[in-house]
């Protein structure tokens, strides 16, 4: 490990992001089931039949609201849940690190903005864990999660939908809604899993979403006296295999999220009405095929996270057995 790797949550946040990471793939899999009905038929076979999907899709909603809830109380109620929600909150910092970071893209720049100074060379000290790009992320996929929650219970509740909108019609196009706006979470989680999973920093799992920053040193090195002044970013080593497989994984992430989209555009039925259906698009092999490598990503993702948290014990209990055999140094001596 390296400076790159000073911790990024507080042990309760690591927790709740392995817990969300797991609901939001079981909320995935069965959703896409029903979804896809036909080019995932094995999925909902394996979940015991389309009342099991949907048994267990609804299990995993409940469990979201249980899991966003507690994550409100902790914000409000707690003094470290307000200071990352302060943390979390953009600023004209942020703003002018867009632009820049826009201008270098455009070739109007001589540099990134220091916000990227993660993998720059800096010190860990200096180097921003939030940036405005992980602040985007934190509430796109919150906003994100938030609507999906709230058709999710109206949907539920067919005739309090159709009340409240009225019309046949109009309770339609909120599945519509609800539908679609999990077709574009779906590309975000696919392209989230390769970013996290694959970055050659990283690789095959970036261990900050799971070690919590009370046990994770701003370094490690074989000398306790060995000074570091940059990330160590420049130390690091490419894994032997890490070149393949991040192109494969990324010819993935490109085919399943094409297929999602293509997929929702033109199969009739749930989330597109028969009546609203494009129709006459691919049906074949080929975005079956597709398809299934989404989900096959999808599954990566769930590994990877299982692998995080494996990690993550593993780490614990090393630092206990190294604290066990570390001396007393409080000044009282021993015989």
């Amino acid at each position: 490990m390296t400076n790159l790797d000073h911790g990024k949550f507080a042990r309760v946040t690591t927790v709740f992001h392995s817990l969300l990471a797991l609901d939001v793939f079981a909320l995935f899999f069965t959703g896409y089931a029903v979804m896809f009905n036909d080019e995932l038929w094995w999925l909902i076979e394996l979940m015991g039949g389309n009342t099991g999907v949907l048994a267990v899709h609804r299990l995993a909603g409940m469990t979201l609201v249980a899991l966003t809830s507690f994550w409100i109380a902790l914000i409000v109620l707690t003094p470290g849940g307000r200071r990352s929600f302060r943390e979390v909150l953009p600023g004209k910092a942020d703003i002018d690190a867009m632009i820049q970071d826009v201008k270098f893209a455009l070739g109007r720049a001589d540099e990134r903005h220091p916000n990227a100074r993660q993998f720059s060379g800096y010190a860990a000290e200096e180097a921003p864990l939030l940036t405005y790009v992980g602040k985007g992320v934190v509430w796109i996929f919150s906003v994100e999660l938030f609507l999906l929650m709230i058709s999710g219970l109206l949907i539920w509740n067919k005739t309090g939908l159709i009340q409240i909108m009225a019309t046949k019609t109009a309770a339609m196009a909120f599945v519509v809604f609800h539908g679609l706006l999990g077709v574009i979470m779906l590309m975000g989680v696919m392209f989230h899993i390769f970013e996290h999973g694959f970055h050659p920093a990283f690789y095959p799992v970036e261990l900050k979403a799971f070690v919590p920053k009370d046990i994770t040193p701003s370094y490690h090195s074989d000398s306790s006296e060995e000074t570091h002044d940059t990330t160590g970013i420049d130390r690091l080593t490419l894994a032997s295999n890490w070149n393949w497989v991040a192109n494969l994984m990324g010819v993935f992430v490109v085919i399943g999220i094409v297929s999602v989209l293509l997929g929702s555009l033109f199969d009739e039925g749930y989330p597109v009405p028969r009546e609203l259906a494009v129709g006459g698009g691919p049906t074949n092999a080929l975005l079956t095929i597709g398809i299934n490598i989404g989900i096959l990503v999808l599954f990566v993702g769930l590994v990877l996270s299982m692998y995080g948290n494996v990690l993550r014990r593993r780490y614990e209990r090393q630092v206990r057995e190294e604290r066990r055999e570390t001396p007393m140094t409080d000044g009282r001596g021993g015989d």
